[in-house]
């Protein structure tokens, strides 16, 4: 493992350059440039309508819902959460939900077909198995399901049970993702997740015996007290259960942002070194165990499905991260929900407070958005097209001009550092630009250049590393 580790490193200067804080590019503009303002009502509806009209029959469209309930805090999150073991929150908040979905199926023309379902949160599985499932028969009730749909959600390995499991596979899920985090006991106590392998095991053959076919991980690198020791034993474990899928994502650590990060201190974290040490190290097991490197933090075996879309050039970024549903639409439900319109982006409130209150006097529970203008959209798709594919061109694209003039000399930069290939009005990523692929989406970024002035503003992002 030491020679792979060695000869796969990027070189240090390239590390120091590139390791900086920069955008996960679901989104382009990222939500930090959208403001504070909301569309006017009638432009976003427009924007929302005009592409359910476009795309609602050909490909179907997209929900995320977000349910923020966990009943403990994890400290490393980052995510909109609210803590409660008050099991009696889950109908009020449900009804709450399928109340906002019904102010959109008001404004469709026509029944909606559903191609993707995502529970994200927070804890999905705090819910009970019958309250998922009312959940979701509430939501399909007055819309159509997609024959190639996919329906997903975020377990978590402790409270995922047979009975959350049956309920969700009886309703048309076949895909679960479980936040695994770290094995490192020592590491689960600091972030306060303590899950034993046990559980985990039990909860991956569960998944596999009712029949989903494809099981996820979610892992983290750079988490306090982590080291090459204990990354090398959390690989070995999770390689054994042989998920179909797996995200090693880089920790964010934002302590100005996140109150609960302060519970360790910096001296607790790896190093930039370290941290960029223990991705290589991770890395290099997962390919040696016949994964392919997607992109950005994600894994998978050949034959899986998110491989067969890249190789096919159907891989889709958004806010659910890596896709194969290429759906032009997705609509975001709950608190502090996202929902990309293809033209445009919507989010929630934040609070649960807030969110009640706005949908009972009948309103909608947005507090923010953004419209893209044909400029962000040409833009945008450079962006997914290097993140999904490792590649674009510009070649007689309306921005062509405005590449040339803002993001050609980011471009020979990159090249010069041997993290792309370029030619005349094309790109393509070499290995180590594959390390650093949120710099190379970033050279692409209008408004990351706009926003870099202030050299006393906290970062917005995490480093790239």
């Amino acid at each position: 493992m030491e020679t792979s580790l060695t000869t796969s490193t990027p070189p240090a200067h390239l590390v120091k350059k590139y390791n900086v804080p920069v955008p996960r590019y679901t989104s382009y503009p990222t939500v930090p440039f959208w403001g504070n303002d909301l569309p006017a009502v009638p432009q976003w509806q427009e924007a929302l309508l005009s592409t359910f009209s476009a795309s609602n029959q050909k490909e179907g469209i997209s929900l995320y819902l977000h349910l923020p309930f966990c009943e403990s805090l994890c400290t490393y999150c980052g995510c909109n959460k609210r803590i409660t073991k008050n099991h009696g929150v889950e109908p009020i908040y449900l009804k709450a939900v399928l109340q906002e979905w019904s102010k959109y199926l008001a404004l469709f023309p026509e029944k909606p077909i559903i191609r993707e379902i995502h529970l994200g949160g927070g804890t999905p599985t705090f819910f009970s198995p019958e309250n998922l499932q009312y959940l979701i028969n509430g939501l399909l009730a007055q819309a159509e399901v997609h024959p190639a749909h996919e329906f997903s959600f975020e377990g978590h390995p402790n409270n995922t049970t047979a009975r959350h499991l049956q309920a969700l596979y009886d309703v048309g899920f076949r895909r679960v993702s479980y936040g695994v985090q770290d094995l490192s006991e020592k590491v689960q106590k600091a972030i306060n997740r303590i899950q034993p392998l046990e559980n985990l095991v039990q909860a991956t053959d569960l998944a596999r015996q009712i029949g989903y076919t494809s099981v996820n991980y979610d892992l983290i690198y750079g988490l306090p007290f982590q080291t090459q020791e204990s990354i090398e034993a959390t690989f070995r474990q999770v390689i054994g259960l042989k998920p179909d899928r797996i995200a090693y994502y880089s920790y964010a650590h934002v302590p100005w942002k996140e109150k609960s990060q302060r519970h360790y201190s910096d001296a607790d974290l790896p190093s930039d070194s370290e941290k960029l040490a223990l991705y290589t190290l991770g890395q290099a097991m997962l390919l040696e165990a016949g994964y392919e490197d997607v992109g950005m933090d994600h894994f998978a075996f050949p034959e899986e499905e998110l491989c067969v879309a890249q190789r096919e050039g159907r891989l889709h970024r958004n806010f659910m991260g890596y896709t194969t549903n290429q759906t032009q639409l997705m609509i975001g439900l709950g608190v502090s929900s996202i929902s990309d319109l293809y033209r445009g982006y919507l989010q929630n409130v934040k609070t649960v407070e807030e969110y009640y209150a706005l949908l009972a006097m009948g309103e909608w529970p947005l507090f923010k958005g953004y419209l893209l203008s044909e400029t962000d959209v040409q833009m945008r798709r450079h962006i997914l097209d290097i993140a999904c594919g490792g590649k674009t061109n510009w070649q007689n694209s309306p921005v062509a001009p405005l590449i040339q003039e803002q993001v050609q000399p980011a471009l020979q930069d990159l090249a010069a550092d041997g993290l792309i290939e370029l030619k005349e009005e094309q790109l393509a990523l070499t290995t180590t630009g594959r390390r650093f692929l949120r710099s190379v989406c970033a050279a692409f970024d209008l408004y990351l250049k706009k926003g870099a002035g202030d050299a006393t503003a906290k970062p917005m992002f995490s480093k790239a590393v």
